[in-house]
């Protein structure tokens, strides 16, 4: 019998391993309806949510845990950075052209998922000039899971982003001019995990780019459910 049970939750921690790693796997809170109304609903969320980030002024963790909160996605809206390690993405040389340092300079790799209310709103690859930021943010930015935006408040970051891309669209083009899509209310809306990417410069008050983000919004953004 004891054997049975030890059998039993290895198995339940191999599932639940399996599912953190699997970003297909995880679930979001309330489910969508495959219909058309519910599909307009989503797209005009996705690009609510999309514009607010190109905002010059603020920072992905500001816009998220303003999106969080108004979304009632968690009783405390706040938003986490999770430490992802074991993964390297070096610097490449059009980055250095970006953030206008030379092949010398020491430029830091950070890769984090963004969490609100047990939610992964956004995973983010992060490159980082420690010489501009200073020793504080750099001890920050290394020892602990403070949100980039929030470790650099005190620079007055603003943003520049240099792409933007829709990875899933709830319609397709021209979806006007055709048929609607088939209604399907009793079945559940497919969504991939990852939504639209934003990729972007980061500037001190100074407009000295100390920093290169690429940004993953997941489906979690919308895990409120449908109006």
């Amino acid at each position: 019998m004891r054997c049975r049970w030890i059998g039993t939750i290895v198995a339940l921690n191999l599932c639940a391993s399996a599912i953190s790693a699997d970003p297909a796997l995880r679930q979001t809170g309330a489910s969508w309806p495959d219909t058309l109304l519910a599909r307009v609903e989503a797209l005009a969320l996705i690009e609510t949510l999309n514009a607010s980030l190109l905002c010059a002024s603020c920072t992905a963790t500001e816009v998220l845990e303003k999106w969080c909160a108004d979304h009632k996605l968690a009783s405390e809206p706040m938003v986490h950075a999770r430490r992802i390690t074991g993964t390297e993405k070096p610097v490449s040389p059009e980055q250095r052209q970006r953030l206008q340092v030379g092949a010398e300079e020491e430029v830091t790799y950070r890769h984090v998922e963004l969490i609100c209310g047990g939610h992964v709103l956004a995973v983010a690859d992060n490159w980082y000039v420690p010489s501009q930021v200073g020793a504080e943010i750099n001890r920050v930015l290394t020892t602990t899971d403070t949100p980039f935006g929030r470790a650099v408040h005190d620079l007055k970051p603003t943003r520049e982003n240099f792409s933007v891309e829709i990875l899933w669209k709830p319609l397709p083009d021209g979806w006007e001019l055709g048929p609607p899509p088939a209604e399907r209310p009793e079945a559940t809306l497919a969504m991939p995990w990852q939504l639209f990417q934003h990729r972007a410069v980061i500037y001190s008050d100074k407009h000295k780019p100390f920093s290169e983000v690429r940004e993953i919004f997941t489906r979690e953004v919308l895990a409120f459910g449908p109006p």
